[in-house]
């Protein structure tokens, strides 16, 4: 099977996320095209047997990149098993309003483009404050104080739950194998 892992990322962890299920799929004994969206010419999705795409939100947006990429292939994606990886830091929260608003952000993104992934994982990314201008790494650690998160700067924190991950793509995988069989 031939799956493509198309990702847009802004502060690298959904591309760390995106190798990882890459390299997770190819553990599968799969093919993977792992194409990074903010490239010239990122792949046509109807020459795979599934996309799993994967995007970060931020300030409540996802890469203009990444909208631009769906929007012109959506009618290809909603004929095709897609799924869909929203990478936000508000899904780790202990605050149910702003977890519901991490939930929201794919809702909003399928109204703009059109799309209709069959599933969508929502995945917490990553408090990088090594990364950080002053004024980030303020703003950040304020938030993450409200949230009783890390909030020493000298360190970064990876947030994101690799086993829901990996559960994530292997159901997929599952689904894809169920429907060819």
């Amino acid at each position: 099977m031939k799956l493509l892992v198309l990702y847009s990322t802004v502060e690298g962890q959904t591309r760390k996320i995106a190798d990882a299920i890459a390299s997770h799929i190819e553990a599968k004994g799969h093919f993977v095209e792992l194409t990074d969206a903010n490239q010239v010419g990122p792949a046509d999705p109807g020459t795979s047997d599934g996309a799993i795409l994967c995007a970060p939100v931020h300030v409540g947006r996802y890469p203009t990149a990444f909208v631009h990429y769906v929007q012109h292939w959506h009618s290809v994606l909603n004929e095709a098993a897609t799924t869909f990886v929203s990478v936000s830091l508000s899904i780790a929260s202990t605050d149910e309003a702003e977890k519901a608003e991490a939930r929201n952000y794919p809702v909003t993104l399928c109204e703009q483009t059109g799309w209709k992934p069959k599933t969508i994982l929502h995945c917490a990314g990553a408090l990088k404050y090594s990364e950080y201008d002053f004024f980030k790494r303020w703003m950040l650690k304020r938030i993450a104080t409200t949230e009783s998160g890390p909030i020493d700067t000298k360190k970064d924190y990876e947030l994101t739950n690799w086993t829901d991950v990996k559960r994530f793509v292997d159901d997929f995988i599952n689904t894809l194998q169920t429907e060819e069989g």
